[in-house]
């Protein structure tokens, strides 16, 4: 009987749906019948706080339960009920060009023995991932993102559930925007795709959408604000990526100081649009970003689903030894797809998913679609 280790890591922003996707994982892993079966004995161990746990772990410690922890049906039994991560997450850069630990965690993982290394995240985890496997490490990886922004799939984790909070978001604000006739900005997570806003707004029914794929003309925005007050709207809800700009202008920062992988904190534009709006109708208008809202709270039943979905199908590409691959789903099937084709962005087509003329979601579906034909 062979045997197999199998590490396993979360990385980046945590959300809803990384829990499931380690429980399953290990369930599937440490199967009686799949060893049976495949003739190897698995075993699982956590990587603590994401890339960060390889890098300061030290192999030769037994006590090194700060970094890594042993994972087994009994412990994980629980965990697909919860949001956030137990495994711990982080934004370290092993690549990081002020300090280039990529070696050092080759070789902490050579060192503890690691056969094959799940990585859950989004582009920077799995950029890292997939350099490391052309480095030789054995890696897989699995869709983590509220973004939805990585190609090769349908779906990241996480982003079901962020979705259910900003829409709770926004009915809780209605009966106070209602209440006042006030005009509510509320600012969601986005960086250069415009999916949560977008579909986010669409679950809602906000009445405008801004998103990072298509420039706002703040005198628009303001016709189309006045132009709903005219046809009897007491009030609006508005939506905005945190990475939308206005025409000729750029994003708007809350901290001009990178992270490791070179990313500045963004944040600031939902007031910049009420302030706008204030500005050019006169109309109360209040902002409001959700910030790291939409990446707390329980799993959703999709996001508990998928994660069960992405972490069994992780395993069967280890028992396949198909590594550099990340799992993903195409017109409803689970399939993979090379980590390095997964990093191009996923981004809104704004001729196809988005009214550029009102700012808002499609209002023409089979129209549209005959139109192409």
């Amino acid at each position: 009987m062979s045997k197999c280790r199998i590490g396993i890591l979360t990385g980046g922003g945590d959300c809803a749906g990384l829990n499931p996707a380690i429980k399953w994982a290990v369930k599937t892993a440490l199967d009686k019948r799949l060893t049976r079966e495949c003739g190897t004995e698995f075993e699982v161990i956590g990587i603590r706080n994401g890339w960060q746990g390889l890098i300061k772990i030290d192999p030769s410690n037994p006590d090194n339960g700060k970094y890594i922890i042993p994972l087994n049906e009994a412990l994980v039994r629980t965990w697909d009920r919860l949001g956030g991560t137990y495994l711990g997450s982080s934004r370290t850069n092993p690549y990081n060009p002020e300090k280039d630990c990529s070696k050092l965690v080759m070789e902490n993982i050579a060192k503890l023995g690691l056969e094959a290394l799940i990585a859950i995240g989004g582009e920077d985890t799995l950029g890292v991932a997939h350099r490391l496997g052309q480095a030789g490490v054995n890696v897989i990886g699995i869709p983590k993102t509220i973004d939805k922004d990585l190609s090769g799939t349908e779906y990241t984790l996480g982003f079901e559930t962020a979705l259910n909070v900003i829409t709770d978001a926004v009915d809780n604000l209605r009966t106070t925007a209602g209440s006042h006739e006030r005009i509510f900005v509320i600012e969601t997570m986005g960086r250069h795709a415009g999916w949560l806003a977008l579909e986010g707004g669409e679950s809602s029914g906000a009445f405008i959408i801004l998103i990072p794929e298509c420039d706002f003309d703040m005198n628009k925005v303001n016709e189309l604000v006045l132009e709903g007050r005219k046809s009897g709207a007491r009030y609006d809800i508005i939506l905005v990526s945190e990475g939308a700009k206005p025409v000729g202008g750029a994003m708007i920062l809350k901290d001009e100081a990178p992270d490791s992988f070179g990313h500045v904190y963004l944040g600031g534009v939902g007031e910049f649009v009420a302030r706008g709006i204030r500005k050019g109708t006169g109309l109360e208008t209040r902002s409001l970003a959700l910030g790291h809202l939409q990446r707390g709270g329980d799993p959703c039943a999709y996001d508990r689903r998928m994660g069960r979905y992405f972490g069994i199908a992780a395993v069967d590409l280890i028992v396949a030894k198909d590594f550099g691959k990340m799992v993903s789903i195409k017109n409803g099937e689970i399939t993979t797809v090379p980590i390095k084709e997964a990093l191009k962005p996923s981004l809104v087509n704004t001729k196809t998913q988005y009214d550029a003329e009102r700012y808002s979601g499609r209002r023409a579906i089979l129209r549209q679609r005959k139109k192409k034909v």
